[in-house]
């Protein structure tokens, strides 16, 4: 290189460490837009009457309640996750993050949706759920079973209309 080149380069990375040092996010954002912009956005998994369900960069899943009674059934499953957390049911997602005011949680991805379970297995996850954790679902549907190829397991998702029971190993 000569001189008049590394002169160049010097005063590219002096514009640029002066712009940085204003805003550190514009000046990332505005100059890598290639190599370092914001992952794309959520997905839409469900798009439905009573929820708008996405997932994100990082695989995790976000729903949003909405319709009839939203603010109970949003409260109620993050207390029923919480629940099944503290109870160490590892057949369920954990909760993430949530906020009630918006109507809104963000739980950890449990994989895909299991079309093909037969309904005696499901049954036999969702009475598993109420025997060993003390949650009966209230909405035993197929459909709310996913399969996690990763931990080789089904998932029971959705518990917006769950009901909490005693603790069975309290008893």
């Amino acid at each position: 290189m000569h001189v008049k080149e590394y002169r160049e380069i010097a005063g590219i990375w002096t514009k640029y460490a002066q712009t940085f040092l204003k805003d550190p996010f514009k000046t990332i954002a505005s100059t890598h837009k290639t190599t370092f912009s914001h992952p794309s956005p959520m997905k839409n998994l469900k798009d439905g009457i009573r929820s708008l369900v996405k997932i994100d960069f990082y695989g995790h899943v976000h729903k949003y309640f909405r319709g009839t009674d939203a603010d109970k059934r949003c409260a109620t499953e993050v207390r029923i996750l919480q629940e099944l957390e503290l109870r160490k049911c590892n057949f369920v997602p954990t909760l993430i993050d949530y906020k009630l005011e918006e109507n809104y949680l963000c739980t950890t991805n449990c994989g895909s949706p299991a079309p093909n379970i037969s309904r005696k297995k499901s049954d036999s996850l969702f009475a598993k759920l109420e025997k060993d954790f003390g949650v009966r679902h209230d909405d035993p549907e197929p459909r709310n079973i996913t399969y996690d190829p990763k931990a080789g397991q089904f998932c029971v998702i959705d518990f917006e209309l769950a009901t909490l029971l005693p603790d069975p190993t309290q008893s």
